[in-house]
């Protein structure tokens, strides 16, 4: 592998391992040689989010301007030209080792082109639209890597683990999001338990949550674990050496939703976050599990309350 190459798995772990401390966690029980694949795949998506997201004191028209500069030099990059990049020569070698489908990265890009414009989403179906390209097309990137018995029937249910763990981000973020002008949540959910922007406004001033925003957000923890539920039959079906990784994601990722419940649905309290010595253990624990063997749902699974 030549010095560029090895220096931009390198700068993608060192994004990975920055900010992305619970995937990053999990991503070191997979065998060596697919770690940087995954690496690459992250570090991707979290430098396009961050020219998204972490240039907010630019106009929005350069923003846009730089999120399409960068991505057409990926797309060039894709034809084969040469690529002037610290990151971007890892994920197209990656693209080319496992012939990965370059309409998830088309995907992925389009919803990222919307966080430069979009603040809000009037329903479910809405918001899926977006998440189809920020989340499911993150799974069935992931699935030629991590492998699996049965690619075609592994296949939604990664897509599904991709809709649970945006959701659980969501769910978690919520006051972070309103900083930057946006909300996840849908306006019909919002509208459903008498909750206004405003009220999360509110609430991210005050430190709490009403009992209004509560019962919301206990509404869209079911929903996360609905997409959970419908994940869990993919990770046995993986391949054996990337079940401990997922199933460590999995656990842990669920585990947000557990501590979120645990402090009353009120995101605006604290931030949710697994402790330390647990995802240890869930790690341990995922390394001496059987292959093949069912994952547990995190939390009751539950009906909404409301049409979704």
């Amino acid at each position: 592998m030549d010095t560029d190459l090895t220096a931009a798995y390198e700068r993608c772990r060192e994004l990975h391992r920055r900010h992305g401390r619970t995937y990053y966690l999990a991503t070191r029980l997979l065998p060596a040689w697919k770690r940087r694949h995954v690496h690459a795949l992250y570090g991707f998506t979290r430098y396009a989010d961050e020219i998204v997201d972490r240039t907010e004191e630019l106009p929005p028209a350069e923003r846009a301007a730089r999120l399409a500069e960068w991505s057409a030099r990926f797309v060039a990059g894709l034809h084969g030209e040469p690529v002037d990049d610290p990151l971007l020569p890892a994920v197209l070698h990656t693209i080319a080792v496992f012939d990965l489908d370059r309409d998830d990265f088309a995907s992925f890009l389009r919803s990222m082109t919307m966080d430069l414009t979009v603040l809000a989403y009037p329903t479910y179906d809405h918001l899926l639209d977006y998440m189809e390209g920020s989340a499911a097309v993150i799974g069935t990137m992931m699935l030629p890597i991590l492998g699996s018995s049965d690619p075609a029937a592994a296949r939604e249910p990664a897509r599904q683990l991709g809709f649970a763990f945006q959701l659980t981000n969501f769910i978690r973020d919520v006051a972070e999001d309103l900083d930057r002008g946006r909300t996840y949540l849908p306006d019909e959910d919002l509208a459903a338990f008498g909750v206004t922007r405003d009220d999360l406004i509110a609430a991210r001033a005050a430190g709490r949550a009403t009992p209004r925003i509560r019962e919301l957000i206990e509404y869209e923890v079911t929903r996360a674990q609905a997409h959970y539920a419908a994940a869990a039959p993919g990770i046995p079906l993986l391949a054996p050496a990337s079940q401990a990784c997922m199933r460590t994601a999995y656990a842990l990722y669920g585990g947000i939703l557990d501590e979120v419940a645990a402090q009353d649905f009120d995101v605006f309290t604290r931030r949710a976050r697994v402790p330390g010595r647990r995802r240890m253990a869930v790690a341990a624990q995922a390394l001496v599990t059987s292959a093949g063997a069912p994952v547990r749902v995190p939390g009751p699974v539950l009906r909404p309350a409301v049409a979704a």
